[in-house]
This record gives C-alpha cells, structure tokens and sequence, in this order.
C-alpha cells in the first residue's frame, strides 16, 4: 500500500470511531510525536497512547469530525491531513478544534508526527 492509502485508512477508522485500533495498527513503537503549540514531544507508543487515553477522558461527547484534505509524497513517506472534530469537554464546554497532523511514514506506520493547531483562548 502506498502513503496515501495507508493515511486514508487511518483516518477512515478514526471517522468510525476505531480510535485506538487505528492507533495499534498504525503506529510505531518509537513513535515521535509533537503537539507544535506547546513543543510537547511524547517519544515511543505508550507515550502516545497515554496522551490518547488522557484525551479521551476529557471528551465527554462527540458531535462530529471529518477529514477536510489529505496528501502524500510517496517519495519522502509523508502524509498531511487536515480534519476537525467538534466535542464537549467535561470540563470546559463544546469546541470544533481544526488540526494538521504532518507524519512521516515507514514501513506501514507513523514514525514522527507533528500536530499543528490554534486552541481558542490561548
């Protein structure tokens, strides 16, 4: 499978709700991940998935989300995908946030990626 078709089912899990089975799948164990507003860097897949699990926990509900663009050089192994998820927090109210993710792809699974994205208010 190429880049692109291995991104595109990524995010077609996701949008069905298979979140962490997307992520088993399609992660690497050293996985690097970067949230670029704060420069937090999580490095290995338990990181990763501890952050997911601590997302989670702050959703209380889902609304909606989708996949606005998506892209690939076969070349390099990178992806880009623009989606957005709208949610209500438990503690905070409801939010559609809007991301990039840029990820680089090896051998069928995301060895770096970088999320870009504004939060409201800060």
């Amino acid at each position: 499978m190429s880049v692109l078709q291995h991104a595109t089912e990524l995010q077609q899990m996701m949008g069905q709700g298979q979140m962490m089975e997307a992520f088993e799948k399609f992660y690497h164990e050293d996985v690097k991940v970067t949230e670029m507003p704060s420069g937090e860097v999580r490095n290995g897949k338990a990181a990763q998935r501890a952050a997911i699990d601590q997302w989670q926990k702050m959703v209380t509900e889902v609304h909606g989300g989708g996949l606005e663009s998506i892209t690939a050089n076969e070349e390099s192994g990178h992806a880009a995908v623009e989606s957005w998820i709208d949610v209500t927090f438990a503690e905070g109210g409801r939010m559609k946030m809007q991301e990039v993710a840029i990820q680089k792809w090896e051998n069928g699974q995301i060895i770096e990626e970088k999320f870009y994205y504004n939060m409201p208010g800060k």
